[in-house]
């Protein structure tokens, strides 16, 4: 009767364990990788139809984004990825990802389609893809330049003679078509005339969305350059041109190279990198950079990520660039969740949009707030003050905060602004008498 009792006690025991254990074990399933076998490269034709296909598969998760058309009329396609794509969530940070920017450096490519399949696959099988997914905006972009795509040929580890397949059908580098912040306003409203499709159609995406954070892939080194590509000097290299986020520009690329086996090493494809890393002018400047571009002229911050030494590798490489690639591009995404975010309202608790978000130390870099009035403001850890300002509101209160990047998300940190009180000609109180007397 008593080893009844006591085999009674070690099965309530066992349910017990099972109960409390199992929770843990819940997220322990084998991933989903099987678009790894048969490796090859997509063709557009095969990368329109997967993407038909995952948005059909993932109705909710998943949608396709027509951004505009190559010269040669290729679609420039975008899957965005995340938990609604009907109506991101507020506050919900936008993150893109662009490959195959040059035509024939195509290692990038195949990853985002890589990447793509395996955020959507494993979206209800691992804890970190479906914390990711549902809290940042993904937009995947395979190709921005298809046509370049169609003239190279794989397994040539340099570009073809005269550069055929680099450019565009026109043979244009799209990396030096982008507005430059250093050149005049009417330069550049001259040169919109002659501007490529391409470029054109990513210029205009670029600024129609409130991107965080952003990656364009390339290849022919292995390193993670970030911002500045040019300065006031032009120098041919070897200057560093640094932004007023340098220290948060080191932090994204770090990210990236420190978690690839190889690129963190910083001695690759007979260059040498300091930890993996590189500013971009240091390296070698150039003008018309799609990276400044999304700094100087927007909120958004853009690392160049070369991936290979080969350009245009076998196939049979995929599987192993994506292990090399898959924990650093999972762990960039995240880093759209440092620093500081919030709303900017009047007092109606309406939104204000394109208000500033100034941070000391950072005031030359001032970041607008959405149409929905929402701002994401990446930081490196420490103590700052930050105060909103807009068009016909009284500036708030510098709020000291502290910045850890402990969490999951940015800290939260809203604001209210008072509209500035006019008289009755009109005039705003909040400037001096004198400067209307006379």
């Amino acid at each position: 009767m008593q080893a009844i009792k006591q085999l009674g006690m070690f099965s309530m025991l066992a349910l017990l364990l099972t109960i409390l254990v199992a929770p843990m074990y819940s997220y322990i399933i084998k991933e989903d990788e099987s678009f790894l076998q048969q490796p090859q490269y997509s063709s557009q034709e095969q990368i329109e139809d997967l993407f038909a296909r995952l948005e059909k598969v993932y109705p909710d998760q998943a949608r396709v984004h027509i951004i505009g058309r190559s010269l040669e009329g290729r679609n420039l396609l975008a899957l965005q990825i995340g938990r609604t794509t009907r109506q991101r969530g507020l506050l919900v940070p936008p993150v893109k990802y662009i490959g195959n920017m040059h035509g024939d450096e195509t290692v990038g490519r195949q990853l985002l389609v890589y990447l793509a399949q395996y955020l959507l696959a494993n979206y209800d099988r691992s804890l970190e893809v479906s914390q990711l997914v549902n809290s940042t905006d993904i937009y995947l972009m395979p190709t921005m330049n298809p046509d370049g795509y169609a003239l190279s040929q794989e397994g040539s580890c340099e570009s073809l003679p005269n550069y055929v397949g680099r450019g565009n059908a026109a043979g244009v580098d799209l990396n030096r078509d982008f507005p430059d912040r250093l050149e005049v306003p009417q330069l550049n409203q001259l040169r919109a005339s002659t501007r490529q499709p391409e470029t054109a159609a990513l210029a205009e995406w670029i600024v129609s969305k409130p991107f965080v954070l952003s990656a364009n892939f390339h290849g022919g080194a292995v390193v993670a350059s970030y911002p500045y590509d040019n300065s006031i000097a032009h120098n041919e290299c070897c200057e560093e041109s640094l932004t007023p986020d340098d220290r948060v520009f080191k932090q994204l690329a770090h990210t990236y190279a420190d978690n690839h086996p190889i690129m963190r090493r910083g001695n690759n494809c007979n260059d040498s990198f300091a930890g993996g890393i590189t500013n971009g002018a240091n390296w070698y400047e150039l003008t018309g950079g799609m990276q400044d571009f999304n700094y100087a002229f927007t909120n958004c911050f853009e690392l160049t990520i070369e991936l290979s030494c080969c350009k245009f590798p076998p196939a049979s490489t995929l599987p192993e660039e994506w292990t090399r690639n898959k924990h650093p591009l999972l762990e960039l995404l995240k880093q759209a969740h440092i620093g500081i975010k919030g709303l900017v309202q009047d007092v109606g608790g309406y939104p204000i949009a394109d208000a500033t978000i100034v941070v000391s130390g950072l005031e030359d870099k001032a970041i607008r707030t959405s149409k929905r009035g929402e701002y994401w403001r990446l930081l490196t850890p420490g103590i700052y003050s930050v105060y909103a300002a807009a068009f016909g509101y009284q500036s708030s209160a510098p709020q000291q905060i502290h910045v850890t990047n402990d969490n999951a998300e940015a800290l939260r940190l809203d604001f209210k602004l008072s509209p500035i009180e006019t008289n009755y000609d009109g005039i705003s109180s909040y400037y001096s008498p004198y400067i209307f007397s006379h």
